[in-house]
C-alpha cells in the first residue's frame, strides 16, 4: 500500500490543523492524531500509535519528536515495512517530514505572534483572563491524550497499580515540591524491576 497524493495532502493538513489544537504542547493533540491515523485511515494500529509516542518521549529532545516517529511509522508500514530496505526508510523519512512540518509551521508562526502580542499587552485583563482560561483546556486535552494512549492496553483488572502510581504522582506534584525527574526515575525503576507493566 502506497500513499496517494491525496493521502500526503491529507496527512499534512491534518497535522497542520492538529498543531492549532496543541494548546499545552504537541501531546495534547494526540487524540486528534489517533482519530485520523488509527480510526479513520487505519495507517497505524493502537499499539504502534502508543509505542510511537513512548519511544519519542523516552528520547532526549523536544516533545514534538513523536510526530516524526508517527510519520515514519506510517511511511514504513505503507511501503512494506523495515524488511523492504532503504526505499521504505526513505519513504518513512518523507512521511516523517511531512507530518513534522505540518505540525510545526502553524504553531510556530502562531506562537511567535501571540507571544509578542501577549507580552506587549500583558497588563490587560483580557490577556490575563485568556491565559487563565487556557489552563482547564490544557488539563482536559492532556487527560484525553492519556486516555487515548491507554486504550490499546484494556486490562482494567491488572492495571490498578498503574492507576495508583498515576494518582500518587499527581498528588505529589500538586502538593509537594518533589522534582519530576525523581518521579520519572521511580516509575522507570518500578517498571524495570517488573513491579509495574503496561
Amino acid at each position: 500500500m502506497t500513499l496517494t497524493l491525496l493521502d500526503w495532502f491529507s496527512l499534512f493538513i491534518n497535522f497542520f490543523g492538529a498543531s492549532l489544537l496543541a494548546v499545552g504542547g504537541a501531546i495534547s493533540a494526540a487524540p486528534e492524531m489517533h482519530r485520523f491515523l488509527v480510526d479513520e485511515h487505519h495507517w497505524l494500529d493502537d499499539a504502534t500509535f502508543a509505542s510511537s509516542i513512548t519511544v519519542a518521549q523516552s528520547a532526549p529532545g523536544p516533545n514534538v519528536l513523536f510526530v516524526a516517529v508517527m510519520g515514519m511509522n506510517v511511511g514504513l508500514i505503507a511501503s512494506g515495512g523495515v524488511q523492504a530496505g532503504w526505499p521504505a526508510w526513505a519513504y518513512g523519512m518523507m512521511t516523517a517530514y511531512t507530518a513534522l512540518i505540518g505540525m510545526l509551521i502553524p504553531s510556530g508562526i502562531l506562537t511567535l505572534f501571540i507571544t509578542k502580542l501577549a507580552h506587549k499587552h500583558k497588563d490587560l485583563s483580557i490577556v490575563r483572563s485568556f491565559k487563565a482560561g487556557l489552563a482547564p483546556i490544557v488539563v482536559g486535552l492532556l487527560l484525553s491524550a492519556g486516555y487515548v494512549l491507554n486504550i490499546h492496553n484494556n486490562h482494567p483488572s491488572s492495571d490498578w497499580p498503574l492507576w495508583i502510581l498515576t494518582l500518587v504522582s499527581a498528588i505529589l506534584v500538586w502538593k509537594t515540591k518533589v522534582h519530576l525527574l525523581l518521579l520519572i526515575g521511580s516509575g522507570a525503576l518500578l517498571g524495570g524491576l517488573g513491579w509495574l507493566q503496561a
